[in-house]
């Protein structure tokens, strides 16, 4: 008992400042988002007047126009960008979250990275029915499963599947040398 109360405590500890974490980066998100829709309403505004009048201008001053126009295009892009890098960096701050969870779980034994038909996960004597995977996550190893826990890169640069699941490959430590998958394997035969 005692243990499993050292390990809440670690555990909220590493887990405590993760939504005043993703708080900050979803306001700094909003923000940006807000910078970039005013940014792209006031070059929409520049060159509704700008292609009003270009017949009239002297090149010099098109050429002007059109490059302080550029320039706003590309701070609505660097903020986009910024949004992006920021997302990101969410998602994996969380993904890596749960991947620590995941490998706690596994090695507490009360986690056995099986599946049922029926999508249910074994904890215990409990059943827990997993956690939509997001589609976008990659798949990887010879069980198709999104990474999680230890695992192994093949040598192949051709391997079709790259990273594969320690216990998937029944690896417990990492090989010594080059390692090849199962399949990599048969095909040098």
């Amino acid at each position: 008992m005692e243990g499993a109360a050292e390990y809440l405590k670690e555990l909220l500890a590493r887990t405590e400042s993760l939504p005043s974490d993703l708080r900050s980066t979803f306001g700094t998100i909003k923000e940006l988002d807000t910078q970039v829709h005013d940014t792209i309403e006031a070059l929409d505004g520049e060159c509704e007047t700008l292609l009003s009048s270009i017949a009239e201008m002297p090149a010099e001053t098109r050429r002007t126009e059109l490059s302080r126009l550029q320039n706003m295009f590309d701070q609505a892009l660097e903020a986009s960008d910024q949004k992006v890098a920021l997302a990101t960096k969410a998602y994996d701050e969380v993904d890596n979250h749960i991947r620590r969870l995941d490998e706690d779980l596994l090695k507490r034994g009360a986690g056995h990275g099986a599946v049922d038909a029926a999508g249910m996960r074994s904890f215990g004597d409990a059943l827990v029915e997993d956690m939509p995977v997001d589609p976008n996550e990659p798949t990887y190893c010879l069980c198709h499963q999104v990474s999680f826990g230890e695992m192994i890169a093949c040598d192949n640069p051709a391997c079709p599947t790259e990273w594969f699941h320690y216990n998937c490959v029944n690896l417990k430590t990492k090989p010594k040398g080059k390692w090849f998958c199962p399949m990599c394997r048969a095909d040098q035969l």
